[in-house]
């Protein structure tokens, strides 16, 4: 293996790494904290972190060792679980951003009627979709035999190993790509666009509001009056880089992968390998771009995380506490000459 090859791998093992911890910090923070577990969007956050933490503990690694060894991890039927396993995970996975961004948009769009709009059975009802659309098209494709390691990537994915069934594979690839990637991009597009609309009609009314308090206070001091301006103009760039980060995380990982599987079956250019598998690790970046993207950098999880290591650190002092007594008691009963 070459030098590029050694820092990619190294790579690879970082990104596993840190998103195991990521991902695993929100499991751990969903179940500890019971104002996560009471809001609906919870389910869908769940869903979302079970699956990428299942796509880097079990896809990840061997995807990374058929890369090293440049043939299939295990024997034919662990190669094809993978690929069924990652198939059905990566769609799931977007479908679950998909469910996320139509739960923001009813509550910033409906405010008022959210909580009849959004209950825990409509939420329970659209994980259900998801899971029977993404379950869908991997079991087609393990039915159909169309699931196997694929050099190019270095992983067991989709796969056609039959030149005479080169055209309906192709079809199922674009289908499966179209009501996955773009289904779930387009939904990201209209609701999130929706989403800031609104909340730049919001900032508006805000800033309108603002500007005529700062008109009454007419000795107020300059510097007070320049940061209120700075914070007017800080929100109206809060909302646009909130949903520029979700979409455009979304259209960076996933875009690449699925630009060049379409390009691979429906031209005879050959592609790179080395590409063919940065893509195949870019989409799987997601999964660590996923816990800061939704959970990590709020507030809400910020604080269930303060609240758990504050526990930690009072456990840990008060057991130290109670150890320094009694050895002080013990050496209060040692005779001394």
């Amino acid at each position: 293996m070459d030098l590029w090859g050694i820092i990619g791998c190294v790579l690879m093992v970082l990104l596993i790494l840190t998103a195991v911890l990521s991902n695993g910090m929100v499991l751990i923070c969903f179940l500890s904290c019971t104002d996560i577990r009471a809001q609906v969007p919870g389910l869908f956050i769940l869903n979302l972190t079970l699956c990428n933490l299942l796509l880097t503990v079990i896809n990840m690694p061997l995807t990374l060792v058929g890369v090293i060894h440049g043939q299939q991890p295990g024997g034919e039927g662990l190669c094809r679980a993978v690929g069924f396993l990652e198939t059905f995970l990566t769609s799931n996975s977007m479908l679950s951003m998909a469910a996320l961004s139509i739960d923001r948009w009813v509550a910033v769009v409906f405010p008022l009627s959210y909580h009849s709009k959004m209950r825990y059975q409509d939420a329970a009802l659209i994980l259900l979709y998801s899971w029977i659309h993404s379950l869908s098209f991997p079991t087609v494709a393990l039915c159909l035999s169309w699931v196997g390691f694929h050099q190019m990537y270095g992983s067991c994915t989709l796969y056609n190993k039959k030149p005479e069934e080169g055209t309906s594979f192709m079809v199922f690839i674009v289908l499966f790509h179209l009501l996955s990637f773009l289904l779930s991009f387009l939904v990201l597009c209209v609701t999130y666009l929706q989403v800031l609309k609104v909340a730049r009609s919001h900032c508006r009314r805000i800033d309108v509001i603002t500007m005529q308090a700062l008109v009454l206070l007419v000795d107020l001091h300059p510097s007070v009056r320049q940061r209120c301006l700075e914070e007017q103009k800080r929100r109206r760039q809060r909302a646009t880089k909130k949903i520029s980060t979700f979409i455009g995380t979304f259209l960076l990982c996933f875009s690449p992968y699925v630009i060049t599987r379409l390009v691979e079956i429906s031209s005879s250019t050959p592609i790179n390998s080395h590409w063919g598998i940065a893509s195949r690790f870019l989409a799987y970046s997601k999964a660590l771009s996923d816990p800061f993207v939704y959970c990590l950098l709020r507030n809400q999880y910020k604080s269930c995380c303060r609240d758990m290591v504050n526990k930690l650190l009072k456990r840990s002092s008060s057991g130290h506490s109670n150890a320094e007594r009694a050895n002080s008691y013990v050496g209060n009963l040692v005779p001394t000459e």
